[in-house]
This record gives C-alpha cells, structure tokens and sequence, in this order.
C-alpha cells in the first residue's frame, strides 16, 4: 500500500476532514469519499454492534460493494473470456456446487501449467435446471482441457471482443464485468445457503491500491491524473445526484 499525503499535516492545526481516494492503477479506476474529522468517544453514536439501521439500504451497499470488488479483479487482471459450466444432470446443492468449481480450476491449473487468474459466480437455472456457474479467465484456454477439467455436464466459453477500436484488452474485460456482474447482482435477489461466498476468485491477483489523501476533490484528482498520465474520461459525482444518501463521494475510469 502506498500512501500520497497530497498536502503535509500541520500538527499545531485541528484536526479536519479531507478526502481519501485509492487509486487502482491496474485497472484504470477510482474512487474515493469524504472523511468527517473524527468525533470524541463521548459525541459519538457507534449504534447496536450486528443491527442495521435500514436493512434495504444496508443489502444494497453490500451488492454494491461485491460489484466493485468483482469489476476491480476482473479489469485488473484483464480477464475477457466469460465461460459458463453447466450440469447434465440438475444439482440444487449449493456448498457441492462451490467443492466442484474448486476441483474445475485445481484441474484447469494443472492442464495449463501457468498462473491463472479467475473468477466465477453461481447462478440458479432460470427454468429450474438447478445451479450452474459463469467464470471469466483472462488467456485462451482449449476447449478440450476445460471439458477434460468440468467433467459433469457442459462447457461454452467465448471471447469478448466486440469493443470499439483502441480499447482493447481493457474494453474486453470491462465487458467481461459487466456480464459477470448482473449474475452477482441477481444473486443478491435470490435465496442462497448461509454464508456462502457470492462470488469468488483465484489467490493472489488482487488489485493493488495507492491511498491519496487532500483537502478537496479537485486535489485528488489532479493528484490521481498525475500517477495515470492523463485526466480520467469519465468522473461520477454524488453531489450530481439529488437521491445520493452517504458522504460526499466520487468514481473515475480511465480509457488507457
């Protein structure tokens, strides 16, 4: 973790709010919220450990949250081939479900004999079929060594290629997200079994972050375009959206 303090701290100063945004190189984005100056123990309302105040609102933080984690290690390992494993024979078991994508890619890791980043994520059969899982890798893959590795039912894998030119492999996995991810999005609509992973991913290719720290917005991101070598091409703004509830936040991209 690398921390930029954009602005030094003058201890003879009190203490203020400012913001924090962590800057994802790898995968071209990111984001960051203002930070109150910290309250005393005495002022502070730390509410009931383990309640939330509104349920609703607390599941779509989650989801939202699990979306960006999902996108970030997607982009960053510049994953942009989506396949999709599918059982001949129905399977409701969810925890067998997840033993069986774990021996798949132990297996495919074995076929391929290299470092393989991935991630997948369970769906329910929308005509009942029981479950079958999406994954997404990021190198071409024989169609042999993926049957030869799932071994319990169908295989389909493709590449996303169809991405306006010059975007590239940082389109193609950015596709590859959003596909990946309206399948973790309607998990959270769907019942699963107790704390199961809604989606999960190969160890050791989490994206890496800089900590940027300043007085305003504008700080940051100037900061933030300095270490990518270009303003971002896309900025999302809380304050441009009148129904926002939380801090003050922001969200970038960059195209390369």
């Amino acid at each position: 973790l690398t921390t930029h303090f954009v602005e030094s701290v003058d201890l003879d100063r009190p203490i203020e709010g400012g913001w924090r945004l962590k800057l994802y190189r790898d995968a071209s984005e990111a984001s960051g919220s203002f930070h109150q100056a910290p309250r005393s123990s005495a002022s502070a309302n730390r509410g009931v450990r383990g309640e939330a105040v509104d349920p609703e609102r607390s599941a779509a933080m989650a989801a939202r949250r699990a979306g960006s984690r999902l996108r970030r290690y997607v982009v960053a390992n510049r994953l942009n081939r989506l396949g999709t494993l599918t059982y001949a024979e129905a399977c409701f078991d969810e925890r067998q479900v997840r033993k069986d994508i774990g021996s798949f890619f132990r297996s495919l890791r074995n076929e391929v004999q290299k470092p393989l980043p991935y991630l997948w994520v369970p769906e329910w059969h929308p005509k009942g079929h029981g479950l079958h899982l999406h994954f997404v890798v990021g190198r071409y893959v024989p169609r042999s060594q993926i049957n030869n590795a799932w071994g319990h039912g169908f295989v389909h894998i493709k590449l996303l290629g169809q991405v306006p030119m010059g975007q590239g492999s940082l389109g193609e996995s950015r596709l590859a997200a959003n596909y990946i991810g309206k399948y973790l999005r309607k998990g959270f609509d769907e019942q699963r079994a107790f704390n199961l992973r809604r989606f999960d991913s190969a160890r050791g290719f989490l994206p890496k972050h800089e900590l940027i720290v300043g007085r305003s917005s504008e700080e940051v991101t100037a900061y933030a375009s300095e270490r990518m070598g270009a303003t971002p091409s896309y900025v999302w703004r809380s304050r441009d959206h009148d129904g926002w509830i939380g801090p003050n936040a922001m969200w970038m991209t960059w195209d390369s």
